[in-house]
């Protein structure tokens, strides 16, 4: 198990500075993320909002922030350690200021906790100036299905 794991964190580790549109979920990839920064409890991605990411008020969709938040969260607990498939069972977000078109923005993710069945993660989206635009806190529960059956 903790080979695999190794081998999933090195292969993000490699993408360090590139754009993430060549990732298993197709959502993210829509996103266009910048890995910034990557451990086995911590992710660190950029984004710029684009105009499709808006809702009618020209601001970042609330929507489009809960995924950039799930997706960090997701990628940052596909390297750490599991071998079965983990995926959110709630993901609590609090909005806390818009995001404009073009803006820079910056997704963090922390593992809180790490248990047999059960990680706890935390994240945050932080505009350039510091400024948070989102918080959010998710649970990640293990499934049935083993990595290595997806292919990873």
């Amino acid at each position: 198990m903790e080979n695999h794991s190794n081998q999933r964190l090195e292969l993000f580790k490699s993408q360090i500075g590139s754009k993430l549109d060549n990732t298993p979920s197709l959502a993210g990839n829509w996103l266009e993320g910048t890995l910034l920064d990557i451990d086995s409890h911590h992710i660190r991605v950029a984004y710029t909002v684009r105009s499709e990411m808006c809702n009618p008020g020209k601001i970042l969709h609330g929507g489009v922030a809960s995924l950039m938040l799930d997706d960090v969260i997701g990628m940052g607990n596909f390297v750490a350690g599991s071998e079965y498939l983990m995926t959110s069972i709630n993901l609590h977000v609090d909005f806390l200021s818009a995001a404009q078109i073009d803006e820079k923005l910056e997704v963090t993710a922390k593992l809180v906790r790490s248990g047999s069945n059960l990680n706890h993660w935390e994240a945050v989206i932080r505009k350039q100036s510091g400024k948070i635009v989102a918080k959010a806190s998710s649970n990640m529960i293990k499934t049935h299905i083993k990595l290595n059956e997806l292919g990873f």
